[in-house]
């Protein structure tokens, strides 16, 4: 315990305290006989599992974690996480229950000393990942990762809704010493798999937090935007921020000249409830924005694109973020609105080595799969293929257009450079004949002209958006208490 301390880690049952109103601990007197290399046993230990029913924000929930205390948090036999075990009686608890399991990871995976205690080696395939992965379908899932996760409990760590992991933490599916061994390679854990590169770059891990105290916080507040299970809608929120809220700073936002980027963060913040907007995965794939948010109390998932990287074109790291969330918003019935101002999917040699293409397909796939409601606010551009994946012209739709929208099969300036290049060249003044053209353009895509003939649903003045959105969500609540349960597409975590 005192070297948990020395770390600035907690313990298991100090975490569970810190989230829980109340603890119904499973399991309190389970152990086993630790022995040494003669394989005499030494002395007997508590279990390197603690799990049971908790209340967080007067809610039960499963909850379960590795105690790095004892054997840094190892299985004492080969079953303890899984099912069988201690970790595969608190997945039960939350299947069976249909409530949410919430899991603390700290522990180092697979022990060969294990072995030794119950007398013969074992196969990986013996171990049944089948209930962490219907889970997915079923109740949320949320991780903390706080310390060392390496493993079988890094794999547990990304098979979840929600994971966040504290600075200092580190997650790998093999540590510093396994990768000497197998590449001859000498890496610090935190190169391998430390918390800034998993919420920057691989995008395993979604939030980043500060410390332990921040964590268990992000955890609280998730689970606050999802329902128990997919039997159920989300609580309603509180309702204190009129609908009817006019949302003027959007006009200062907006830039009236349509090169320059704006943060988009702060549109979907003035259209969502004062202080109800918590960004998931803010460190990667940014040229999405994804976010947990409320309007009328409703729980809606939010998704941007960001004109401040990438001028908002979909990446493969983007494309993979907003199908992960579509997915998770899908499963527990949150609406989606979607601010577009996307120039397509993005191009070039790396775009391509990448996945663009087919990472940008899968987002189009996620939104057509979706049953819930989607609004979709068009901010700024929408070109190409990328816009496919804001609405769903098979469904209902909600598409909401402002004065500064503007749309087209691909941006004017690319698209005259593309379809007039011969002329251009050939002009006395190419840049002047290029502008001339682009202007021309530009003209002819007047959003209006599409709003008249009713190829976009509404225009609108952008202060009132707030209000339009707020009246189409509590109409639509009496369609998704018809469709609740599993979605017929379970849960998906890859393309």
């Amino acid at each position: 315990m005192q070297r948990q301390h020395d770390q600035g880690r907690r313990t298991i049952r100090e975490r569970i305290a810190s989230l829980a109103e109340q603890f119904t601990e499973v399991g309190e007197f389970a152990g086993f006989t630790e022995r040494d290399a003669a394989g005499n046993p030494t002395r007997r230990l508590p279990s390197s599992y603690v799990c049971g029913l908790a209340t967080v924000d007067g809610r039960e929930v499963a909850l379960g974690g590795e105690d790095f205390t004892v054997r840094a948090g190892a299985p004492q036999t080969y079953l303890d996480r899984y099912k069988g075990g201690m970790g595969g009686f608190v997945e039960d608890l939350a299947s069976e229950y249909k409530i949410p399991l919430v899991l603390f990871m700290e522990g180092i995976g697979g022990d060969v000393s294990s072995q030794d205690e119950v007398g013969h080696s074992y196969l990986v395939s013996s171990l049944s990942w089948k209930r962490s992965i219907d889970l997915l379908g079923e109740v949320p899932v949320l991780v903390a990762v706080l310390g060392s996760a390496a493993g079988g409990t890094a794999g547990r760590s990304v098979l979840s809704h929600f994971s966040v992991i504290s600075e200092g933490s580190v997650l790998f599916a093999g540590g510093p010493p396994v990768v000497k061994r197998a590449l001859g390679r000498d890496v610090h854990k935190h190169d391998l798999g430390g918390a800034a590169m998993h919420t920057s770059v691989s995008g395993a891990i979604d939030n980043l937090a500060t410390d332990e105290t921040d964590a268990i916080q992000q955890i609280r507040t998730v689970l606050s935007y999802l329902p128990q299970n997919v039997w159920e809608l989300p609580a309603r929120g509180e309702r204190d921020d009129p609908v009817d809220r006019s949302c003027d700073e959007i006009l200062d936002i907006i830039p009236e000249n349509r090169r320059r980027p704006y943060q988009m963060r702060k549109v979907m913040e003035a259209i969502a409830d004062r202080d109800s907007f918590f960004e998931m995965g803010a460190g990667w794939g940014s040229a999405i924005i994804t976010a947990f948010a409320r309007i009328d109390g409703i729980s809606v998932g939010l998704i941007g694109n960001n004109p401040m990287h990438l001028a908002g074109a979909l990446d493969a790291s983007a494309a993979e973020k907003q199908v992960r969330f579509t997915d998770l918003c899908n499963t527990f019935h949150l609406p989606i609105v979607n601010f577009v101002d996307v120039p397509g999917f993005m191009v070039g040699p790396d775009a391509e080595r990448a996945n663009v293409v087919r990472w940008g397909m899968r987002t189009i796939q996620a939104l057509v799969e979706a049953e819930v409601p989607i609004v979709t606010i068009h901010v700024r551009k929408a070109y190409g293929m990328a816009v496919s994946a804001t609405a769903d012209p098979d469904a209902l739709g909600l598409r909401i257009a402002w004065p500064s929208a503007e749309w087209g099969d691909m941006p004017i300036e690319g698209g005259v450079e593309a379809g007039f290049r011969r002329e251009i060249d050939a002009a006395d003044d190419p840049d002047a004949f290029r502008r001339e053209i682009e202007q021309r353009m530009l003209e002819a895509a007047d959003p209006w002209k599409t709003v008249e003939a009713f190829g976009m649903e509404m225009m609108i003045d952008p202060r009132e958006t707030r209000g339009v959105i707020a009246k189409f969500l509590n109409a639509s609540l009496h369609s998704m208490r018809t469709k609740l349960g599993p979605r017929q597409k379970p849960w998906s975590m890859r393309p």
